[in-house]
């Protein structure tokens, strides 16, 4: 594993951020269902998407990357059964919406990851999963991986979210294009849309009433549906970081190119609006997901509250956003986000490790915490553990850009899952990495 020094800067200027990893691993998916070759433009390279087009080239599809796109020739719906287990690497998402697709294509799969996604829960997926009649088994303690998936002739089902989650909800609308009759997924608040937006792009038959979803299932007929292109927009999830970096810094500027701005997935403008940011957003392709071009102009950020209906839409940016609530005057108060417990690490519990690190007046809360600022941030004398967490690592790497010394964050591999020019990126804004 290796580390990155980071020094303090001001960073300002002009980034594109790499292609959207959520909207990139649903392609990989659909377009290896389809019938025929999909053309895919801004496809991630990072790790997690990586993982996900590998488990499906196991299963039948073919990629192909040239000039600058990714191709991707799928199965016409008749996925192959693995000889090997999918390695998913750390990829929370490729797994929960993959373990969807093999109950449903009538195969039998294992799957299997690296420590920390072997350590995340996966119980919230089997039980759909059996009420649809696939056989789901966890090997792991406590509901984890390894998972073994024997699935077909699944039934249709109705089923209420237990939690606020895309990828759950996911996964029981992908099983559902391959049961007998419609499946509906009723939310308790709104999640991110991708697969839903994804369905309508590909003619799938799909039915959206408010927090209600419904699929008819294809049934004995299988999956059946013609490839199309597909461009990926950069990742919200990844500008966030530059975001926060320059809109707590009066007289900083940046502006940011071709970012998905998906309503489920931009809720962080709406909380940096309300801390006083400068943001303006030009939309440039209004179509499906969303695109445009964002200008931030740094300003002193006063505290806020994040709670509630918009938290699934930033679960994500809270780790960013701690950064911009430690630099802010009054409190910020971070509400329930107790599913950041259960991400690639215990990101509450590390979040308010690392700002008590720096200063912060942070107090830890079950399902967030409280921070008091502004702080004027002290760089630890410490090694900071990114305990294998992206956006730990990320994180901790933009808040030192506000504080008085270089700063070694340990286990800097992890960042590669979602935004591998990161560090690239961070010396193209004007910061310095060694």
């Amino acid at each position: 594993m290796s580390s990155k020094t980071v020094y303090p800067a001001k960073l300002e200027g002009s980034v594109r951020v790499p292609g959207d990893k959520s909207i990139s691993q649903r392609v990989a998916m659909l377009a290896s269902l389809a019938d025929g070759t999909s053309k895919v433009t801004g496809y991630l390279m990072g790790e997690d998407a990586k993982s996900t087009l590998s488990a499906m080239e196991q299963m039948g599809a073919k990629a192909e990357f040239k000039d600058d796109a990714l191709y991707i020739t799928g199965v016409a719906g008749k996925l192959q059964p693995p000889t090997e287990p999918l390695n998913m690497g750390n990829s929370g998402t490729g797994t929960r919406l993959l373990a969807g697709i093999v109950a449903g294509a009538g195969i039998e799969a294992a799957m299997i990851g690296d420590d920390s996604l072997s350590s995340r829960p996966m119980g919230r997926i089997r039980h759909p999963l059996e009420l649809m009649g696939a056989s789901i088994g966890l090997t792991g303690k406590r509901g984890t991986l390894p998972m073994m998936i024997a699935g077909g002739n699944l039934k249709g089902i109705g089923y209420l979210l237990p939690m606020a989650s895309a990828q759950v909800k996911s996964c029981v609308l992908l099983a559902g294009l391959f049961a007998e009759g419609k499946t509906t997924v009723v939310e308790p608040r709104p999640t991110r849309d991708h697969t839903e937006k994804l369905f309508e792009a590909l003619d799938i038959p799909i039915e959206i009433n408010g927090l209600e979803i419904t699929v008819e299932g294809l049934g004995k007929d299988g999956v059946h549906f013609k490839a199309r292109d597909f461009v990926v927009p950069g990742d919200f999830s990844s500008a966030a970081f530059w975001i926060v970096a320059v809109a707590a810094r009066p007289g900083a500027e940046l502006t940011i190119e071709n970012v998905g701005l998906n309503l489920r997935r931009t809720a962080l403008l709406d909380v940096m609006k309300r801390m006083g940011a400068d943001i303006e957003v030009t939309v440039t392709e209004a179509k499906g997901d969303p695109i445009g071009n964002l200008r931030v102009r740094g300003a002193q950020l006063k505290g806020t509250v994040i709670e509630g209906d918009e938290i699934p839409n930033l679960i994500d940016e809270i780790p960013i956003i701690c950064v911009a609530g430690a630099l802010a005057e009054g409190e910020t108060d971070v509400r329930d986000a107790a599913e950041l417990r259960v991400k690639e690490s215990d990101r509450i519990a590390e979040m308010v490790k690392n700002l008590k690190l720096f200063g912060v007046n942070v107090e830890e809360k079950e399902d967030g915490m409280v921070m008091t600022g502004p702080t004027g941030l002290k760089t630890p004398d410490v090694v900071i553990d990114s305990h294998g967490d992206h956006r730990i690592a990320m994180s901790v790497a933009i808040l030192n850009s506000f504080a008085t010394e270089p700063i070694t964050i340990d286990k800097v591999d992890c960042v590669d899952t979602s935004y591998p020019e990161f560090w690239q990126h961070l010396e193209q804004l004007g910061g310095k990495v060694e």
